[in-house]
């Protein structure tokens, strides 16, 4: 196998714990985790391996696979780019000489979701063999993220989040059939779509807007919702379809904390700009609206009814 990365034989794995999710590991770097499956990439069905595009220069032989029993790492997914970093074999160890296999891409699996994988390559050190065969299922290793990368992703993240939360207070009710719906916070080509058609001459308005949220510091707070509290916020209009949230809900009290199957009704992760707006959201955040850093909105375009709006950050 590619790599000394046998295939496992066990049965399905089970959901991979989303660490990142958590609101005290928002930007976190470093998390010990159990190695549960291990395989080679050319091993995968074809809708998995289709998450990962080979460039031209890397061999689909050399790149493997690793599943965790929980992850710092965020897949690629939601508008937000992937997460990228390495596996150590040596708790704690951020340094080169631990690092025994490179993690180049993110996702979540295709056919068994809810896991997430991990695409990479083992990383040989000089004077060593496949250091992967100390690869153990079983065995606890340490992830380390890129954490320069994960902060900018927050950072563009959070700014997607203000931007809507801005250009839906400033017209709302002035733009016939107005709402979000969908983002992307990708630092190359981050906007906010909407419903309706936004006239080029808002964007100073929307730049305004956003710059005093940006200033206001406010709180941006990680919580778990129940159906009933969509409700009891008028919020309906967020409330995700019957499908959506049995993939999505999971048994967990208002700070994501598992709790026994029946003892509540499930929960969804939600995104409280405090005092702003509110969205369902699986992304990393910053603590606060002013870790963002200046945002800038950068032009309006209009489509079919659509309008989206182009930001970046500084």
């Amino acid at each position: 196998m590619a790599n000394g990365m046998a295939d496992s034989t066990t049965q399905p794995p089970t959901k991979t714990k989303l660490v990142f999710q958590l609101p005290e590991h928002q930007l976190t770097e470093v998390h010990n985790t159990e190695l549960t499956a291990r395989h080679a990439y050319t091993s995968l069905s074809e809708s998995d391996r289709s998450l990962l595009k080979l460039t031209p220069e890397q061999d689909a032989s050399n790149i493997s696979v690793l599943i965790f029993a929980s992850t710092i790492f965020h897949p690629q997914g939601g508008g937000q780019p992937s997460d990228i970093g390495f596996i150590s074999s040596s708790t704690g160890d951020d340094s080169n000489k631990s690092k025994i296999f490179e993690i180049l891409h993110v996702r979540q699996s295709i056919t068994n979701p809810g896991v997430v994988l991990h695409f990479g390559h083992s990383v040989n050190h000089a004077g060593s063999s496949d250091v992967t065969l100390s690869l153990n299922t079983g065995m606890t290793y340490t992830q380390h993220i890129d954490l320069d990368k994960r902060t900018l992703f927050s950072r563009y993240h959070t700014a997607g989040h203000v931007l809507g939360a801005a250009t839906r207070t400033l017209l709302e009710d002035k733009i016939e059939g107005f709402d979000e719906l969908k983002a992307n916070h990708f630092p190359d080509a981050a906007s906010c779509e909407f419903k309706g058609l936004i006239d080029g001459k808002w964007k100073g308005d929307i730049q305004i807007a956003v710059d005093e949220l940006v200033k206001k510091d406010a709180e941006v707070r990680v919580e778990w919702w129940t159906k009933q509290d969509f409700r009891d916020k008028s919020l309906e209009r967020l409330l995700p379809g019957d499908d959506v949230w049995r993939e999505l809900g999971e048994y967990v009290n208002k700070v994501g904390k598992p709790v026994s199957n029946g003892e509540s009704d499930t929960r969804i992760r939600m995104v409280n700009i405090v005092g702003a707006e509110v969205y369902p959201c699986g992304g990393t955040h910053v603590p606060t609206t002013k870790g963002c850093g200046k945002v800038g909105v950068r032009k309006i375009s209009r489509q079919k009814g659509m309008s989206r709006v182009s930001y970046n950050v500084d």
